[in-house]
């Protein structure tokens, strides 16, 4: 499936719910299962965020990553943590000209529109905030002379679980920076029967055709800060984000950032669904992967995160529309 915007470019509702639809198919016939995912994936790239995969190697990260590329027609970049990597390395530097005289400035990987940073958390704190800057403001600053990265721009980073060797926590400046965290998971018997058939996986990668351009995109995302939000559902979200601040197991609840987050993948999931306005279930369907990985909470204790969300959600009263 194909999408194009009318001759006219104008940002429509409708026109973004196409999109992603045939994002959410071009992904899914090549990465097996794992359809929830790949919708919040969609719903983060609508609404010009960045995602953080937590799980752990081999299940499909990178890939998934590449395919997001490819089906958006943009250029793909990957980036290995590792304990020596150097801000430089992420974000470019400056390199002497041909005749040796003079510098100029040399790219790094983070200038392409879809960016792969693998195993995050093994790069070392500072690189780790070399990225807030591009991520932030699609922009990088080397020696007082900003350069913008391509448009649109979207950082895809993994994080592999805590107690494996050789992982740096990641800070809470970098992880607010992420609109969604999401986990893949192992895929079910089912779904490795059609990666090993060779029906998913990466040998599909190859066949995967551009649905939009670049371009094309942008309006879409111009199309999904437009969608409505009535003032009882944003109070809603505020209500969902004071309940995290005041949880007895928090230590630091979601900041308005996260709040700004929420709503803006809860934008995209009403588009998804058709609609022009944002319903409370998609607010609360937004608070389960914009949230939980912004919370600081006085233990460290694997999911707890997730379910004091969902504490949260129960506690606080949904409006009736």
């Amino acid at each position: 499936m194909t999408f194009a915007l009318a001759p006219d470019r104008s940002p429509t509702p409708s026109a973004a719910t196409t999109l992603a639809a045939a994002l959410n198919d071009s992904v899914t016939s090549v990465l097996a299962g794992r359809r929830e995912q790949i919708e919040v994936v969609t719903a983060c790239v609508l609404a010009g965020g960045h995602v953080l995969l937590e799980d752990i190697p081999g299940v499909g990260k990178t890939l998934l990553s590449q395919t997001v590329a490819a089906a958006i027609g943009g250029s793909f970049a990957r980036v290995q943590g590792s304990a020596d990597l150097l801000p430089a390395d992420v974000v470019g530097s400056l390199a002497p000209n041909a005749d040796g005289f003079g510098l100029h400035f040399r790219p790094g990987p983070v200038f392409a529109n879809v960016v792969l940073f693998d195993e995050l958390n093994r790069a070392n704190p500072r690189t780790q905030s070399a990225l807030l800057e591009v991520m932030e403001e699609g922009r990088v600053s080397v020696d007082g002379h900003t350069h913008p990265v391509p448009a649109p721009f979207v950082v895809l980073a993994t994080q592999n679980p805590v107690e494996m060797v050789g992982t740096y926590p990641l800070a809470e400046g970098v992880t607010d920076r992420f609109m969604a965290a999401i986990s893949l998971g192992r895929a079910t018997a089912a779904e490795e029967l059609e990666v090993l058939t060779g029906r998913r996986g990466r040998g599909r990668l190859a066949h995967v055709q551009p649905v939009t351009t670049p371009d094309e995109l942008a309006v879409c995302r111009a199309a999904v800060q437009q969608v409505h939000l009535a003032e009882p559902v944003a109070l809603y979200a505020v209500e969902l984000l004071h309940a995290t601040r005041a949880h007895a197991r928090v230590r630091l609840g979601a900041s308005t950032r996260a709040g700004v987050a929420m709503v803006a993948l809860a934008r995209s999931f009403a588009v998804m669904a058709g609609r022009d306005h944002v319903a409370p279930h998609d607010i609360a369907r937004a608070a389960e992967c914009a949230l939980p990985h912004r919370l600081v909470l006085a233990t460290r204790e694997r999911g707890a995160a997730t379910d004091v969300v969902d504490e949260c959600l129960a506690q606080v009263a949904a409006p009736r529309r």
